[in-house]
């Protein structure tokens, strides 16, 4: 079904809200691959449909237009994204106001400056860090016991708010900084890994390393946007002009305006190195493996992997969820692995997993037997991937061992009880 064309520079998370909202609908929305920001938005055809100028504005299908990243997404989005009862539909919208009214300053004060956007000011800059710390003790205690922030489903709630803290996630949420928040790092995760967000951000790469300021970069960005740094244009003035009546001053660009121009202008990070490419490949070829196991009943995939399976250069382990007493419903279970499997997808071309849920509501316990290249935990070797496996027990088999090839049988046909006698209820396979 087409919707309407888009304009809108790459890599804007404004528009990247109405993006994931088409997603959703599967709407068939274009991007004007001609449009150009500075240029395109202020020419005369341009402000005769979106009278402000900015983007991302959109034409609809029947000739109507809309501007704003939060009114085009809302347009375009399903049944689900807006909610379906009217508390629900009341809670987006508070969520999206805060996404705008208080995360958005506090990000951008801290991110544009390290971007080279925003001149650094310390005082404006350390308080955005403790303005910061307090949104993510909300969002953090709101998430404790909730999948998404509305509803059990994602929403434009959900949308708004990770494209919002997008930026802070890649830039400046650095290891240390977003530990406290695991309840945050796990939805966020959540949220970026879904197929119809993964179509539109594509790999979000979390920050490692907090940038340091370089005040070089806002003088540069200021050169590219033809602007005089303010010292200079200072020392050109004349005394002679003090005397003439001053002018207005210029309006300072709102946030919005530097984001828009910043991102218009910074080019895209490359793509992140597959973490195990330090290890050595060996002979074990997962997809082969992963082929076999999803077209062959387990009396033939199971030996096929003990017949392949690589011990030098391939591990296996055995992962056990240390808090089965804070287990309730089955299905919050399920969408607990789920959200694992999504937060690890970087980690699917070379390791191998079923994960399996045991008893019954408020009675249960998760544990899986995983496989993955290297003789040490993966999960350290990147930090996309360290949010969910310090909540696990794991430990590594004897590939040797009897117990293990009871384990393996155990787990990858779906059989059995854990060690408390809770009978299988159901499985998830990481492939």
């Amino acid at each position: 079904m087409a919707a309407g064309t888009l304009y809108t520079y790459p890599e804007n998370f404004r528009a990247y809200k109405a993006l994931i909202a088409a997603q959703y609908a599967s709407l068939n929305v274009k991007v004007d691959p001609a449009f150009k920001f500075g240029e395109s938005n202020k020419s005369e055809e341009f402000l005769k449909k979106f009278p402000t100028g900015k983007v991302p504005a959109f034409e609809t299908a029947d000739g109507k237009y809309l501007s704003g990243g939060n009114a085009i997404a809302y347009y375009l989005a399903n049944e689900q994204l807006k909610g379906k009862t009217q508390i629900d539909q009341a809670e987006i919208i508070q969520w999206v106001s805060y996404a705008e009214n208080d995360v958005l300053p506090p990000a951008c004060a801290w991110v544009f400056p390290i971007l080279g956007i925003m001149p650094y000011n310390k005082q404006t800059f350390e308080r955005a860090k403790e303005d910061m710390k307090n949104i993510l003790n909300i969002l953090n205690s709101h998430l404790l016991t909730r999948t998404f922030l509305v509803g059990e489903r994602i929403t434009l709630a959900d949308i708004t708010i990770a494209c919002t803290l997008l930026h802070c996630y890649t830039t400046v949420f650095d290891p240390e900084y977003r530990k406290p928040y695991a309840n945050v790092n796990r939805w966020f995760l959540t949220i970026v890994n879904q197929p119809q967000v993964k179509a539109v951000v594509s790999e979000v790469k979390l920050c490692e390393t907090v940038p340091e300021i370089d005040h070089k970069k806002y003088a540069q960005f200021q050169a590219s946007q033809g602007k005089e740094p303010k010292q200079k244009k200072e020392k050109k003035e004349d005394k002679k002009e003090e005397k003439k009546e001053k002018k207005p001053a210029a309006k300072p660009e709102e946030p919005e305006e530097e984001m828009d121009a910043a991102e218009a202008a910074l080019a895209a990070e490359p793509k992140s190195k597959d973490p195990f490419d330090s290890l050595p490949k060996g002979t074990f070829v997962m997809d082969d493996f992963k082929r076999c196991y999803s077209n062959e009943d387990e009396t033939k995939s199971i030996p096929y992997f003990w017949e392949k399976f690589d011990p030098e250069h391939y591990s296996i382990w055995f992962g056990e969820y240390k808090y089965p007493n804070e287990l309730t419903k089955v299905f919050m279970s399920c969408n607990l692995i789920t959200g694992m499997f999504q937060r690890l997808d970087k980690m699917r071309k070379q390791a191998f997993s079923s994960v399996c849920l045991f008893g019954t509501d408020n009675d249960s316990s998760i544990s899986g037997v995983w496989v993955w290249r290297g003789q040490e935990l993966a999960f350290p070797l990147s930090p996309d991937w360290q949010i969910d496996y310090e909540s696990y027990a794991w430990k590594k088999l004897d590939p040797n061992s009897e117990e293990t090839k009871k384990l393996v049988q155990q787990y990858f046909s779906w059989t059995g009880e854990d060690s408390k006698g809770r009978k299988f209820n159901q499985g998830k396979i990481f492939k």
